[in-house]
């Protein structure tokens, strides 16, 4: 179900996962063989719009704090 890049990064699409997981009541132990296949698409679409909004927040970050070393210079 994972592409390449979330492949790459197992570490924090697992930790995602975790949250979103805690965030529905769903224990993450053995019960999550037993959430049906549809269910692990929803959370896996939740983990992937955590990541991206989390990639634009540290994008924005970035580009605002070279905005300011540029106006400082």
């Amino acid at each position: 179900m994972l592409n390449l890049e979330e492949q790459q990064h197992k570490d924090e699409i697992v930790s995602l996962t975790e949250q979103i997981l805690d965030a529905k009541g769903i224990e993450c132990d053995s019960k999550i063989s037993k959430i049906s296949e549809e269910q692990l698409r929803e959370i896996l679409e939740q983990v992937r719009k955590l990541r991206k909004k989390k990639k634009t927040e540290e994008d924005n970050d970035r580009r605002r704090r070279e905005e300011q070393d540029i106006s400082v210079q």
